[in-house]
Formats: structure tokens, C-alpha cells, sequence
């Protein structure tokens, strides 16, 4: 009979008395014992489970977006486009876990909905942040968050400062001239598509190999907003079919303000530019 396996035999370390280990680095303690459901109704771990993992993914997406924006304002923006590919993927991640939510029904839900008193997603702040940084920006989502003078000194923030796609007109003007009433815009307030804007990356498009770089810039952005809007739309549904169109507990309409939301261009132009070309 062959010995049972053990992998101390091929080195690996066994003894972590004073040692750094994995619960240890990933702080699994603190992960594993925020799950903490206020009724006794089954499917309420997973609705927790499904939002706290959705935030954790959100806050990534805020690290690469941020990393982005940034790395966009120097000389050589091509790692920028990695970042934003990483962030598209985990927009596909985040489109994902819908498949798991939506095996609760709408009787599982009912059992611990109460429990939720107010809360919502509406409420996420995290989520907020990700829409501000791509340029759906609304001064008006900031009273959600008035309870928190951190939250509101973030969001606030991040108001102050070009979003992804006011970074990449900057960009976008280096090479070819974009308006300049758009480029000294006040950033704070939700953009507005402009035909000049338009007509700029009309110029990339018909011409890709003398502005790879842009045209790269581009399609990274569509890639982007493509899986964004994928999340957006899968998201109604979900609510849809667990919930019909009641009111959600944050007191918006539920499938009928995410429905509006599905309306929402972050990057119009590069959207609406593929009809004339």
C-alpha cells in the first residue's frame, strides 16, 4: 500500500509557529468573519458573500483605474492599457457572480429582505468612486454619503480631478486639436458629448496606423465601458427577476432607475463616431 502523501517530504514548510502564513498575509480572520446575517434565512449568506466580494473587486478596479489616470498624465502612457484591460476583466468577473445571485428566487429573498432596513447598493460608495473616475459624475450622488465625512471628503475629491476619459481628451488633443471649451471644462459636472470631440477621434479611427497609440487608447476604453455596460444590464435583470419592479429598500425605483442607468454613455464619441465612419 503507497504511503499517504506528504508534501513536507518535497520541502514545503510545515511548521508555522512565529511564521508568516497564508490566513496570516490575506488576514483571513478579519475576511472570513465579516459574514454576518441578521435573520436565520439561508440564502442571506449569499447575499452578503455576493456584495462584500463585489466590493473587493471594486475596490481593485479603483486601484488599477486610479493607477491609469495617472500613468496616462506621463510620457509613455502604454502601460495604462494594461490596466485598463485588467479593469475590463473584472467587470467580467463582477458580470459573473450574477449567475450565482440569481439562484435565489424571489420567495428566498422575501425571507430576510426586512433585514436589509435601507440599505442598498445605491448606497455603495465604492461604486460611486468607480462612475466618478470614468466620468459619470453627478454632485447630487454625494447625498447618499452625507453621514460620512470621509466617504463625502473621497467622493468630493475625486469630483476635483479630470476623470479617466477627461485624462485621455488631454491625450487625445496632444496629437489632434479637441475644443477648448471641453478641455477647460469644469470636471466636477457630468460630460457632455461634443462634436469636435467626435470629429478628433473620427481622425484615429480613419487613419489607425499613424495614431496606434490613441487608437489603442480607444478601443481599451470601448473594451472598458462594453463589459461596464454588460455588468449594468445583467444587473437590472437580476433585480428584475428577484424582485419585479417593487421599490428598492434604498427607496429608488429599482429596475426602473437601473433601467436609466443602462441609458448612461461614459465615452460617447467613441461610441457614436462607428456610424459615420
Amino acid at each position: 500500500m503507497t504511503d499517504p502523501y506528504d508534501p513536507a517530504r518535497e520541502g514545503a514548510q510545515m511548521s508555522f509557529d512565529g511564521r508568516m502564513s497564508y490566513g496570516d498575509y490575506l488576514q483571513l480572520d478579519k475576511l472570513l468573519t465579516a459574514q454576518n446575517p441578521l435573520s436565520q434565512a439561508h440564502d442571506e449568506m449569499l447575499f452578503i458573500i455576493q456584495h462584500q466580494t463585489s466590493e473587493l473587486w471594486m475596490r481593485l478596479a479603483i486601484h488599477e483605474l486610479t493607477a491609469a489616470r495617472q500613468t496616462m498624465t506621463g510620457p509613455d502612457p502604454r502601460p495604462a492599457f494594461k490596466m485598463l484591460a485588467r479593469v475590463a476583466r473584472i467587470f467580467e468577473q463582477l458580470n459573473n457572480a450574477w449567475d450565482v445571485l440569481r439562484t435565489m428566487t424571489p420567495s428566498d429573498y422575501t425571507t430576510f429582505r426586512e433585514s436589509l432596513g435601507q440599505s442598498s447598493g445605491f448606497q455603495s460608495h465604492q461604486y460611486r468612486q468607480v462612475e466618478f473616475l470614468l466620468g459619470n459624475r453627478n454632485p447630487a450622488m454625494l447625498r447618499p454619503h452625507a453621514h460620512r465625512p470621509d466617504v463625502t471628503a473621497l467622493l468630493t475629491g475625486e469630483l476635483a480631478r479630470p476623470s479617466l476619459y477627461d485624462v485621455a481628451l488631454q491625450a487625445l488633443n496632444a496629437a489632434i486639436p479637441v475644443p477648448q471649451a471641453v478641455l477647460k471644462r469644469d470636471v466636477s459636472q457630468p460630460y457632455v458629448a461634443d462634436p469636435g470631440v467626435a470629429a478628433a477621434w473620427t481622425v484615429v479611427y480613419r487613419d489607425p496606423a499613424t495614431h496606434w497609440q490613441l487608437y489603442e487608447l480607444a478601443e481599451k476604453l470601448v473594451d472598458l465601458e462594453d463589459y461596464f455596460r454588460r455588468w449594468r444590464f445583467n444587473h437590472v435583470t437580476t433585480v428584475e427577476r428577484v424582485i419585479g419592479f417593487k421599490r428598492g429598500t434604498g427607496g429608488t425605483g429599482g429596475v426602473s432607475y437601473l433601467k436609466r442607468m443602462l441609458e448612461v454613455e461614459l465615452f460617447p464619441e467613441l461610441w457614436h463616431l462607428r456610424t459615420d465612419l
